[in-house]
């Protein structure tokens, strides 16, 4: 919320995010209450102060988050909580019960509490805290001063995994050591300043993480390789792999210049060969091979040590499959402890047995009860096939015995050739047509039946 580089913009008043709990407009009775001084103790009136508390505590943390800060102070608060010209009386007693709760914390502690001789600030900190404040903790006193910044504990932790996440997703992301002033630049849109950038790396420290060290003056982190893995301490291969890759930055950045040097000699010596001027042109000439010449032996450097990171990127990769391995190899292991080839034999032989048994069993239930009759199998095929004949010949027997019709004045129907049926077809087409057909023609009489 404060910083040396914000304090400028901070708002005069109000909401900056328009969020405010509805009441804050419509109940005007419940928030003079809410505006009103805590008492003394809880134990006066504990409805009264839980129900305050219960307001103020989840505003003051969610505001934070929605301003994306993890460091507040009591005097911002005041500002961003104004209503109609009023200020809450009662927010230095929810940050005084947040800091019990440990939601809370003091800057300076937190910074006490973690490994923060790397930060060339961290002593400043300590020997401009204001002087009320320090007096108020000599008299014991523990109101929080207006002044004093404190921190955000969780909105910390989640700052901290959201800049891991995205170092862990950036091209720096190739070697575990990078430069804190490339993590700062990548870090910009997520720390909107230098102090909450240097608190998420304390915390990340505490979280085991990452680790700070000054070399040659300047400071490297060092990032832990997985996202439940802790950090080792830097060693000299990460120190002169970190060397490698600043010579490749160095080398790389001498020979974009050296280009840009090589194209202005060529161009010089166009405008001097334009001008007339040979003598001239061809000075530009022998510095533009010069240059050349230049570029190309640090090219063969720079081909050298990009061969010699690729190598290590190489072998840590093999290293981390070679892990993977060996892991895969210790937990098989482990899950064929107690399995060998003779016991597996043995519980196929066991299962086996047990189902011949159960087959067994199976066909003793199934043929021992006969509810006191004996069958003669022979005598029950016998009568088989009797019921097989008998049921062969019900056939013949319906067609030997034709049931009877009841028709009149019945005609046998005689089969009729497929010369007939066309001639008689022929006939009924001239009878329709009246024509007369001739006597010739095949005639069938056929006669009615009622």
């Amino acid at each position: 919320m404060w910083s040396p580089e914000r304090e400028a913009e901070a708002p005069a008043g109000g909401d900056p995010a328009g969020l405010l709990p509805p009441e804050w407009e419509e109940d005007e009775e419940r928030m003079s209450f809410l505006f009103s001084a805590f008492k003394r103790s809880r134990e006066v009136n504990s409805t009264d102060w839980d129900s305050k508390m219960g307001f103020w505590a989840p505003l003051v943390l969610s505001h934070s988050r929605r301003q994306g800060v993890v460091r507040l102070r009591l005097r911002d608060l005041q500002e961003a909580f104004q209503r109609k010209g009023s200020v809450p009386l009662g927010l230095a007693t929810v940050l005084q019960d947040l800091l019990r709760r440990g939601e809370l914390q003091r800057e300076s502690d937190f910074m006490a509490s973690v490994d923060s001789s790397w930060i060339s600030w961290g002593v400043g900190v300590f020997l401009l805290k204001p002087l009320k404040w320090t007096l108020s903790n000599m008299l014991g006193d523990n109101k929080v001063p207006a002044e004093e910044v404190l921190v955000a504990m969780e909105l910390l932790k989640e700052k901290a995994e959201e800049v891991y996440r995205l170092y862990q997703n950036s091209p720096l992301s190739s070697h575990p050591v990078v430069a804190l002033s490339e993590l700062s630049t990548l870090c910009v849109g997520s720390c909107p300043d230098e102090r909450t950038f240097y608190l998420v790396l304390l915390q990340l420290q505490k979280e085991k993480r990452v680790t700070v060290l000054e070399q040659n003056g300047e400071k490297i982190v060092k990032f832990a390789r997985g996202p439940h893995a802790k950090v080792s301490p830097v060693n000299d291969v990460d120190v002169g792999v970190y060397q490698l890759m600043q010579s490749e930055q160095l080398l790389s950045r001498k020979v974009e210049s050296l280009s840009q040097e090589a194209e202005r000699c060529k161009e010089e010596a166009r405008r001097a060969c334009r001008a007339g001027k040979k003598q001239l042109a061809l000075r530009s000439l022998k510095a533009k091979q010069r240059t050349e010449k230049r570029i190309e032996a640090l090219h063969a450097k720079l081909d050298t040590v990009q061969g010699i990171l690729d190598r290590i990127y190489a072998s840590q990769t093999d290293q981390m499959v070679f892990n993977a391995y060996q892991a895969g190899v210790g937990a098989l292991k482990l899950s064929m402890k107690d399995v060998t080839v003779e016991k597996a034999e043995s519980l196929v032989d066991q299962i086996q047995e047990l189902c011949d048994t159960q087959d067994e069993v199976s066909q003793t239930l199934a043929g021992g009860v006969t509810n006191g009759l004996d069958f003669d199998s022979e005598e029950l095929e016998k009568e088989l096939d009797i019921l097989l004949q008998d049921t062969t010949k019900e056939p013949l027997d319906l067609l030997e015995n034709p049931p009877e019709t009841f028709y009149t004045n019945s005609v046998p129907n005689p089969r009729i050739s497929d010369a007939e049926l066309e001639a008689e077809l022929e006939k009924l087409s001239l009878s329709e047509g009246g024509l007369v057909p001739s006597s010739k023609s095949p005639r069938r009489q056929l006669e009615p039946t009622l």
